[in-house]
Formats: structure tokens, sequence, C-alpha cells
């Protein structure tokens, strides 16, 4: 049922939406420290069991799997709440139009007070990502906002999960932008600010500094070390990449090795439980390690431990995860990577000389360029660094070595921690913002081949007749290896004394043009033609800038909008497809086309089929066709489709005539 908000405020006016994006922030630091107590009490009344039990270091045996049952039980009866959150945040966004159950506020804080309480590898900040967004969501519906403001709303709420996790509303406002929207729209900035900052502040009041993630200040002892920063960022790239297969292939193979979904906790979760009972520094979030990485206190360490747990890390979050357990991946690669950080800056300080390596700094760069490998969100991973530690110290090497990190591990694997589990399910999100139309299309995709061109030693004469004959205004001039070196002009010519024989295009062009490449965005020609205040560009190859390819002119810009309009519908047209196909109460079903309907004799595109309903295939006799607008239908065949519970029988009524439905174990000739 839906609340009365509307009655108090209309979302219409800025102060009171302000007000909405407040009140999303505070509720998203309350569940934020509720989820953190929710697994305090659970990791204490573990502790206490042990003590009464005296299991010892044993005693993940039986919670670890005991607790991703829980998980698992819950995911079952509450899909939504599995794995991380963040995908499922984001999928909100882009296919159901901002819709995240406001049901998972509490299943999702029980799931992952079961999953990581019990001793689970995983983290809470996707959790709380999910939970904040579930909190802007359900605010956003109830307050009779439209589509863009609640959009605002679960970005603003999950940027408060990282702001309330980390008491960092700066990383949080990016983390919502780079990761959840996929853009910067500055319509959704506002709401995405006061809601992270607002949700930072909450959580430190009621949890305290303590069981908030910190960092001391660290510095760069030489500037030779950004060598060794460089090569910490393409340690990272690998190692996140490894960390994205082997998590990618647990959750897409687990099915092939596990006969009956429940035994998931069981097959995975007992090598987990192992593994956090032979090394207890990867139970749970693990933060109080980390913290010991970040601020120097554990350098007693030695180098190929710290290594050999970065790896276990990747081990143990894979199976976590994979059985359904509800955690985030952020802690986990905050994990791995402060401990490849720091475990080779201790295998490094012996024998660098040149100056003292900073261990606390390594590892701090060392999990910033990890999650930037793994979530390709470089500017949240230099950001949070910058908020944790509170100083610029280690400004170069974080950008340095999250700059590598995210340009390798994207030539390495396509997918981030976060779209692995939405493509398994079919759906690739298409991002789209604030941005002019203009920019989505290249130089390449609109210009004009070109053909027409003058030589340098031509004269003014030629050049007139050729502009006269091809109906131009300007030609470039290439030389005999076929080299761009300028371009004349109708001006060019009456400048020079008019058309004549002696003097050459050589001496009237304009030499080294201006020139737009092939992958130049169509914006920003159009932008370099107003300024120089030309009609036309010459378009060069990307590898060989004066090999002339093509031409850009005015005309060329109505084309190219054009062509921006049709991608920009077609992404839209993906979307509807993607929420159509994602819907839960969505089947596929088949019919026949009786002799005398409408449809018998008639294209497909000229039948009024129903909304919600996507034809897929036509049989006929023993052909299968796949249909198009001009596809003929005739008696007899049998299509199939795909659309909601309904929708095969609102196909009936729409043909207005009785049809026989094709079931199971029924003759399809007939």
């Amino acid at each position: 049922m839906k609340l009365p908000l509307r009655s108090f405020v209309d979302p219409r006016h800025t102060a009171a939406f302000i007000a909405l994006a407040l009140l999303v922030g505070f509720l998203a630091g309350v569940a934020g420290a509720g989820l953190i107590a929710a697994i305090d009490g659970l990791t204490s009344a573990i502790s206490w069991l042990e003590d009464q039990l005296r299991f010892g270091r044993w005693l993940p045996l039986l919670t670890v799997p005991l607790g991703l049952g829980i998980a698992w039980l819950i995911g079952r009866r509450f899909p939504e709440v599995k794995g991380s959150g963040v995908p499922e945040t984001t999928a909100g966004l882009a296919v159901r139009a901002g819709y995240v159950p406001t049901r998972s506020i509490f299943w999702k804080t029980a799931a992952t007070a079961a999953t990581l309480g019990g001793g689970g590898s995983a983290g809470r900040e996707g959790p709380t990502v999910m939970i904040g967004a579930a909190i802007g969501s359900s605010i956003g519906r109830h307050s009779g906002l439209g589509e863009d403001q609640i959009r605002s709303l679960v970005a603003a709420g999950a940027g408060a999960g990282i702001g309330a996790t980390f008491n960092a509303p700066i990383a949080g406002m990016l983390f919502a932008m780079e990761v959840i929207l996929g853009n910067f729209a500055i319509r959704h900035l506002n709401a995405v600010v006061i809601a992270s900052v607002t949700a930072a502040v909450t959580t430190k009041t009621l949890v305290g500094q303590e069981q908030i993630l910190s960092a001391e200040s660290h510095t760069i002892g030489s500037p030779t070390e950004l060598l060794l920063y460089a090569g910490l960022g393409v340690l990272a790239a690998l190692v996140g990449v490894l960390f994205l297969r082997t998590f990618d292939t647990v959750h897409s193979k687990i099915d092939l090795f596990v006969a009956r979904p429940w035994l998931r906790p069981i097959v995975l979760g007992g090598p987990v439980a192992i593994l956090i009972a032979i090394e207890p520094r990867l139970f749970g979030t693990g933060q109080s390690f980390i913290q010991g990485l970040v601020d120097g206190s554990t350098l007693e360490t030695a180098w190929w431990v710290l290594l050999v747990l970065a790896g276990l890390k990747v081990l143990a979050t894979a199976g976590t995860l994979g059985s359904d357990g509800s955690g985030g991946h952020f802690m986990p690669a905050l994990f791995i990577g402060s401990t490849l950080g720091a475990g080779v800056a201790a295998l490094l300080a012996p024998v660098w000389e040149i100056s003292t390596i900073d261990t606390g700094a390594f590892a701090v760069v060392g999990m910033a360029a990890t999650f930037a490998a793994v979530a390709r969100a470089p500017l949240t991973s230099i950001l949070i660094v910058f908020e944790l530690t509170g100083d610029y110290g280690l400004v170069l090497p974080l950008m340095l070595a999250t700059s590598l990190a995210t340009l390798i591990a994207d030539r390495l694997h396509r997918e981030t921690v976060y779209t692995i589990p939405l493509v398994s399910r079919g759906i690739r999100l298409l991002r789209t913002s604030d941005i002019d139309l203009l920019d989505t299309v290249r130089v390449v995709q609109v210009m004009s081949p070109w053909s027409e061109v003058v030589r340098p030693g031509d004269s003014t004469r030629e050049v007139q007749d050729q502009l006269d004959v091809h109906r131009h205004h300007g030609l470039p001039v290439v030389d005999e290896d076929e080299q761009l070196v300028g371009i004349i002009t109708l001006t060019d010519v009456a400048r020079t004394g008019g058309p004549g024989d002696e003097v050459t295009a050589a001496v009237a062009m304009t030499p080294n043009p201006v020139t737009v490449t092939e992958s130049t965005p169509v914006s920003r020609a159009m932008e370099r033609m107003a300024s120089l205040g030309v009609g036309r560009l010459p378009v060069v190859a990307d590898e060989a800038p004066t090999k002339l390819v093509g031409m850009f002119r005015r005309e060329t810009a109505v084309k190219a909008y054009h062509f921006a309009l049709t991608e920009a519908t077609e992404h839209e047209l993906a979307r509807k497809r993607q929420r159509l196909w994602t819907r839960p109460d969505a089947e596929f079903f088949e019919f026949h086309i009786p002799g005398g309907s409408k449809a018998d004799g008639a294209p497909l595109k000229d039948v009024q089929w129903p909304q919600g309903c996507t034809l897929v295939a036509i049989r006929r006799g023993h052909a299968v066709l796949v249909p198009d607008g001009t596809t003929v239908l005739e008696a007899g065949d049998i299509i199939t489709g795909f659309g909601a519970a309904d929708a095969r029988d609102r196909v009936m009524e729409r043909l207005r005539a009785p049809m026989e439905v094709v079931g199971e174990g029924e003759d399809e000739s007939g």
C-alpha cells in the first residue's frame, strides 16, 4: 500500500526533493548501522559458542555452511537478495525503471548477517548499497515521483550505502555515478551528494569511528618509487582478472557439478569453511586485518604469506558468493589488494636501497588498484583512499596504479565483478547519459567517401572547372603519394585573381588544413567547423594523419543526427525487450493460425498484436521461419510467442477467431 507522502510534500519542488534525499540518506545510514550491529551480534554469539563448545579454530566448519544455508533459504524465497546486491541495483535502474523491492531492506540485512556473521568471506558494502537503493526506490515510488527522480533517489541510496560503510561520502557519490548509474548526469548529482553525506554522518554517529575502515597518512619516499607503484598496478590488474575469472567460473559452472540447488551451501561452503579454519584471517569481511596492513601495525607477516592470503581470499570469496551467499565484492577486493601491496613491499624492501619503502602505502595503493581492476571504477578507487587517509600524499602513485590496473584489466576481461551475474542471466546494461546525441556518433559512421581531389600542380582554372562539375565549394589537395597537403575553395580561387592558368592550386590552397579523424565524435567535428567558419573538413585515418579517407560536410550533420536518433531508439527498444524478457511472469506459448482468421494471408506487420507479446518463430510444415514484418502468415502456421501469462488469451481475442492451442503431447500437424 502506498504511503500518503504526496499529501505532505510536493515532490516537484526542489526543496521537497532535497528533503526526500536527506531522508534517504538518514535511513540508509541507520540501515548501515543496523547491518553492522547485526553482523557484530552474530559474530559475538559465535565467539560465545566457541567458548562453550571448545571447538577452537574448527568452529567455522559448522558456522560457515550453516550461515550460507540460511542465506540460501532466504534467497530461494526472495531471489533478489542473492550475491552482492549491486548488480540487482543496477538492473533495477536500467531494466525496471528504478524499482528495487522494499522487502529487500529486511531480507538483505538478514541474509548478509547470516553470511558474514557465520564467517563467509565477503563484504558488507554491496548489501548496504542495495539496502540504500531499496530505501530510495521505496520513498521515490511512494512519493509520486517520476521515473527520473526515482532513479535519482535509487542512486542516492546506493551512494549513501558506500558513504555509510566507509565514512566516505565523496567516494559514495562517485560509486553511485560511476558504477550504479554509469554516467555523471548533473540532474542526479544533488540527491546523491546529499544522501551520501547524510548517511556517512548518521552511521558514524551510531556505530563510532572504530567500526569504519580508516588509514594513516602515507607519502612516497622518492620519485623513483613510482616505478614500483606502476609495477604494483600491473600486478593488481592480473590479480583482479584472476579474481574475475574465478568468480565467473564458479558462478557459471557450479550448476554442472551440483545436482540439487540446496547442495550449494554444502559443496561450496565446506571448502570455504576449511580455508577459514586453517587461516582465520579470511573470516568475514577481513576488515581488522586490512586495518592492520594500511596503518602499518601488521609488519611481522612474511611477504609470501601475504601473497598466499591474497590467493586464498580469491577462492574463499568466489565460494561464498557462488553458493548464493549475500555479501559484497568491495571489501574482498580491498583485502586482496592490500595484502598484494604489502607483500610486494615486504619482498622489495630488503633489496631497494634508493628509499625506505612504506609497507602501509603499498597496501593502500594496492587495494585501490585491485578494486579499480575488478569494478572498472578508478575514480571511486582513488577518492575512497583520499577519504580513508585524509590527505593527498599518495595522489601520484594512486593515479598511476589505478589507471594501469583499469586499462589492463579492461583489455583482459570485458565484464566487471558487477556485470558478470547479469550477463549470466542474459542482461547487458545499456548506458545512456546527459550528453549530446551527436557525442555517440563517430565521423566514420556518417562521412562521405571522397574521390574528387585536385593536384598541387593543377591551375586555378582547372580547379574551378572541377568545382563547377562536382558542384562543391571546396576540394582537398593531395600529392602524387595520395597524401593530403591542403584544401582549396572558391574563396581561395577568387583571392588569387580568379580562375587562370598562371596560378596553381599549391599557391592558392590553404596548406595543412584542420582535419578530423575517423574516430572523432560528430559533435566535436561540428564544433570545429563552427569555430573555423567552414562548411567542410577532410577526414583522415586514425593511424595516418595525412591519409585522406573522406569528407565531413554540413550536410553530413543531418545524417549524423538521424543516425544518433536511430541508435537511441534501438537502445530504448532493447531496454524494453530486456524488461519483457526478465519479467518473472513471462513465458513461451504456441498457437495455430486457423483458416479464416484475419491473420491468414496477411503480412505480419498488418496484424495488430497485443502489447507485451513477442513472436519468436513460425513453423510451417517442417520449416522454421524467423518472422519479420513482411512474413505472410498462412493457415496452419504454428507460432511461438513470448509474453506475460495472459498474452496467449489476448492474442486469441485480438484475432477474433477460435484458435487451436498447442499443448503438451498434442499433434502439432493437426
